[in-house]
């Protein structure tokens, strides 16, 4: 009896030390295929960040024979004394304000339609889906020449009124140029977040709504107490995805507009671009760019806690 007890008592070290061998090829594989884009994330993001958070408080510009030098404060003193800033930052808080509900909402009833069970559903899911996968530079294109005194839109507003009525000129018209991008903007948009939509739609188990069928539920009923909370985390995806998109509006503004006209259309991420590249004051352009990553943080941050699944 004590020689067979003793053989497994010798092999216990050795099993320990295979499984510790192993453990180590398994954290150093992972390392290697993790280093790559860890790499990628501190060249792309953390370097970026930390350059623009120094920049700001200094005098930087993008083309100078002179080094920068440390100015403290004065960048962010000269930008909100800036009425540009202003006006772009209620830009694209309008934007945002009206972009965030009507594209979740519209989203969420092309996804409730394309989720039937009907024949050809598939092919209005690819329609819906197609703006989104065509360049936004292309669309913005596209969508200048529709805009146009002469374009589509304004011959089909006359068509439809018998010439009683000429549509304006959309992107020359302060009054008309941001509605116009924003109708674009929802357009090209919502066909991704119908797909999001619609998966959270597809986790739903099809046992709640056969339960609230036979309780005699509405279709009201159904939406409200079984389709709405099962989205709860989908709600909150979308809600945030679209918020932080919206308020990084810069390819429309660029293709389209310019900015204008008269600042109209400006953003507060144009007016970084602009800022930093046109007109080459980097340390400016970097002071625009910290406090639009404050305010996209807080809003986020402030959704995600609206949005919160409560106890």
């Amino acid at each position: 009896m004590t020689t067979k007890t003793a053989a497994p008592e010798r092999l216990r070290p050795v099993r320990r030390t295979r499984t510790n061998n192993a453990r180590r090829r398994e954290s150093l594989t992972a390392l290697g295929m993790a280093t790559p884009a860890v790499v990628l994330l501190i060249v792309f993001l953390v370097v970026p960040v930390v350059l623009a958070f120094a920049l700001a408080f200094t005098d930087a510009r993008l083309i100078s024979p002179t080094p920068a030098r440390f100015v403290g404060l004065r960048n962010f003193i000269q930008l909100f004394e800036d009425p540009v800033f202003y006006k772009s930052l209620r830009n694209t808080v309008y934007f945002a304000v009206v972009v965030v509900p009507l594209q979740a909402g519209l989203a969420l009833v092309l996804a409730l339609l394309v989720n039937a069970k009907v024949r050809g559903v598939n092919f209005f899911r690819t329609v819906y889906f197609l703006p989104v996968v065509t360049s936004m530079v292309v669309v913005s294109l596209l969508w200048t020449f529709l805009y146009r005194k002469d374009g589509l839109v304004n011959h089909v507003i006359s068509t439809l009124t018998l010439g009683h009525f000429q549509g304006p000129d959309w992107l020359g018209d302060p009054a008309t140029a941001m509605p116009a991008i924003i109708l674009m903007s929802v357009w090209q948009g919502v066909g991704f977040h119908m797909i999001i939509w619609l998966a959270g739609l597809q986790t739903i188990p099809a046992e709640l709504y056969e339960a609230a069928e036979l309780d005699g539920a509405t279709t009201w009923h159904r939406f409200r107490h079984v389709t709405w909370p099962g989205l709860r985390s989908t709600r909150t995806f979308v809600l945030v995805t679209i918020t932080i998109a919206a308020f990084s509006l810069f390819t429309q503004i660029r293709v389209m507009t310019q900015g204008g006209p008269l600042d109209s259309t400006t953003t507060v991420v144009f007016q970084a671009v602009r800022t930093g590249y046109d007109q080459q004051q980097t340390a400016y352009a970097a002071a625009i760019s910290l406090i639009f990553f404050v305010l996209v943080l807080t809003v986020s941050l402030v959704q995600r806690f609206l949005t919160r699944e409560k106890d």
